[in-house]
């Protein structure tokens, strides 16, 4: 039987992974909040700035899963081969956010106040829009609602593009460059990332890798450099003295591979952080089959002027002056609303 090094075992993992048509891949960050707020204190805060706890309970007690699915193998496809996508955000009290791309519309459902009160600011009820956005109460409500995604774009690149201007093609890359930066990244990790196996049970396996991160990244951007021209525009990397301040902490990742398939992949990066009350700060990714997204049922479908001016409209009702919003001992005249100069 051939034996493999630990870092072909990752490799050929990766290669069945990109062979695939249909993945699923769960993002946990594992964290907690006291970590959350000793790194948001590292960063000096203004006053009255710092993380809220809603936030850190969020971002320590959410998932983000995302579902990609290709005519093609992944490796192989363009724009146009993906034929369905889904994300859902979870949070620790339910779903957050989802969408789903099947066909020609998008579909999208939130849990507003869940997501208002954990960003702080909540939104305006179902109850608070005018009657004619009955689609925009629909989203508000936490029904799903559609739109074309192919209309949508057309609206935002008119609105984007100045009169009688061209639109300009998607920055994207080429087969060839992709390869390149392929090439690049392996070469970096088989030079600079130590690699360890642990014994295997029931087929499962796991693989450790540990690099210090300055050099890794500093090695791999270095790799990169010749490609630069080749790299869509505004894709700038950074110098090697932008790098020079980077924490040179090792980083270390753990992969769990079940029958020689890449399943999980966790990093540790609380070191990163260079500070000792960062107890606990990683990033946790899963990958599974992908099931196929399909079209919700009952989907309320939005058009685009509810989508490109709705919400501005809610936004405006919630500035109109009524007689209860004054207060009490009125405006000085010259504050007066609307009052003409």
């Amino acid at each position: 039987m051939e034996q493999l090094s630990a870092g072909k075992k990752l490799d050929r993992a990766f290669e069945k992974l990109s062979k695939e048509k249909s993945v699923s891949f769960e993002l946990d960050l594992d964290t907690d909040a006291a970590s959350l707020k000793a790194l948001d204190a590292s960063s000096d805060p203004e006053p009255g700035e710092e993380i809220p706890d809603e936030a850190t309970e969020l971002l320590s007690g959410s998932k983000i899963v995302f579902t990609v699915q290709s005519k093609k193998p992944i490796d192989e496809s363009g724009e146009k081969d993906f034929i369905g996508m889904a994300m859902k955000v979870t949070g620790p009290e339910g779903d957050l956010i989802e969408y789903r791309v099947v066909g020609d519309y998008t579909y999208i459902r939130s849990d507003m106040e869940a997501v208002g009160k954990a960003l702080g600011a909540p939104l305006p009820s179902a109850k608070e829009l005018p009657p004619e956005a009955g689609g925009l109460k629909k989203v508000l409500e936490g029904e799903w609602v559609k739109f074309n995604t192919k209309e949508l774009e057309k609206s935002q690149a008119e609105l984007a593009a100045e009169p009688g201007a061209k639109p300009e093609p998607e920055p994207t890359l080429d087969a060839k460059t992709q390869k390149k930066l392929l090439d690049a990244l392996r070469e970096t990790i088989a030079r600079e990332v130590e690699f360890t196996t642990a014994s295997s049970k029931d087929g499962t396996e796991h693989i450790t890798a540990t690099a210090p991160f300055r050099t890794l990244i500093t090695e791999l951007i270095g790799e990169i450099r010749p490609l630069a021209k080749d790299l869509p525009p505004g894709m700038d990397l950074p110098t090697d003295k932008d790098l020079k301040d980077a924490p040179n902490a090792k980083v270390t990742a753990d992969f769990t591979l079940k029958n020689g398939e890449l399943t999980e992949v966790n990093i540790d990066l609380a070191k990163l952080a260079e500070n000792a009350k960062v107890k606990k700060f990683g990033l946790v990714v899963r990958m599974s089959d992908g099931l196929a997204p399909t079209a919700p049922a009952g989907a309320t479908e939005l058009n685009m002027d509810e989508i490109m001016g709705g919400f501005a409209g809610a936004m405006m009702d919630e500035e109109d002056f009524g007689d209860e919003e004054y207060p009490e001992e009125g405006f000085p005249e010259e504050e007066f609303p609307g009052d003409a100069a």
